[in-house]
C-alpha cells in the first residue's frame, strides 16, 4: 500500500536555481546517450557506457514506465545532464526502504549542480513524501559521491559488496540519513 501512495506523489517537477528535476520523456534521448556513453559516467555508478542509441532508448523506456528517477534539466544549456533515483529497495539488512543514486556528465561536475538536485529530491523525500530514512552509497573508488555524500547529514553504516548491475560485487560505503538529521542540517526548514 505504502509503495502505491508514494507513486502518485513520486514524479513530482522540482525546480532549483540551475535545474529542473522532471520525469525523463522520449525526446530526451540524443541527451541520455550523450552522457551515458562516456566512460567517465557509467563505471562509476556499476554500469557500462551506452554502446548505442538503441541501448540508451531501452533504459530511457524504463526510466518512462517508472516513477523512481527524476532527469536533470539544466536550465541555461537546456538539455539533459544526468538523474536522481530514489530506488524503493532492500539494502543491509534493511528491507522496503529508499536508495538515492544520482549520476551526473562529466561535462558538469565540480560546479555542485548535483549537490542542489540531491538537496531538491531529499527535500521532497522528507517533507512530501514523509519517509523517515534514505540510503545512499558509493563504490569505494567514486570519490566524487564520496564527496557529494559526506556535504550533506548522511551517517557512514558500513563497507559491504555490493551488486553492481554491470561489474559484479564491488566493494562500497553505505550511509543512512534518518528524517530528524535532515531537519537538524535545515535548521527545521521545509
Amino acid at each position: 500500500i505504502r509503495v502505491s501512495v508514494l507513486r502518485k506523489f513520486f514524479v513530482k517537477q522540482m525546480e532549483t536555481e540551475r535545474l529542473i528535476l522532471r520525469k525523463f520523456r522520449e525526446d530526451d534521448l540524443d541527451d541520455l546517450f550523450a552522457y551515458a556513453k562516456l566512460e567517465t559516467v557509467g563505471p562509476n555508478a556499476g554500469w557500462l557506457p551506452h554502446p548505442d542509441k538503441l541501448h540508451s532508448q531501452r533504459i530511457l523506456d524504463n526510466f518512462i514506465s517508472n516513477d523512481e528517477v527524476w532527469a536533470l534539466y539544466h536550465k541555461v544549456d537546456e538539455k539533459v545532464i544526468g538523474s536522481i533515483g530514489l530506488h524503493h529497495t532492500d539494502i543491509l539488512n534493511y528491507e522496503n526502504v529508499y536508495e538515492l543514486g544520482y549520476v551526473l556528465s562529466t561535462e558538469y561536475e565540480g560546479r555542485g549542480l548535483m549537490t542542489e538536485g540531491v538537496k531538491a529530491v531529499l527535500n521532497h523525500a522528507f517533507n512530501n513524501l514523509n519517509l523517515d530514512k534514505i540510503f545512499c552509497g558509493h563504490f569505494l573508488e567514486n570519490s566524487r559521491s564520496e564527496k557529494l555524500i559526506n556535504r550533506l547529514p548522511f551517517k557512514y553504516i558500513t563497507d559491504t559488496d555490493y551488486q553492481s548491475r554491470d561489474y559484479g560485487l564491488k566493494r562500497s560505503k553505505i550511509y543512512v540519513m534518518k528524517k530528524e538529521d535532515y531537519e537538524l542540517y535545515r535548521g527545521g526548514k521545509k
